[in-house]
């Protein structure tokens, strides 16, 4: 099993509710096979160095977890089409 950080940036004008769905079901798909979620930061709405998407701004999300590298690929798909996410970063440390 594998420390990771992901950090992501989803749209600044989605729903409380839709937006902590989202970010649910990454927890979700993070702890799956054993996984393990050690630490989860909302940074907030902060303005983008440029425009992503035409977006100015972005809700940032950090997380820290252990997992296995099958959760790892699967994550990095879903994360890819998921319309509401403008960019993410994923990192083995």
């Amino acid at each position: 099993m594998n420390s990771y950080f992901l950090t992501l940036v989803l749209k600044p004008d989605l729903e409380e509710k839709t937006r902590e769905e989202l970010l649910g079901e990454i927890k979700k798909k993070l702890t799956m096979d054993n996984g393990k979620l050690t630490k989860d930061d909302m940074w907030g709405v902060r303005d983008l160095a440029y425009p992503i998407k035409k977006q100015a701004k972005g809700f940032y999300a950090h997380f820290e977890f252990d997992a296995e590298p099958g959760v790892i690929k699967g994550l990095d798909n879903s994360l890819k089409v998921e319309e509401n996410v403008l960019r993410f970063l994923m990192v083995r440390v």
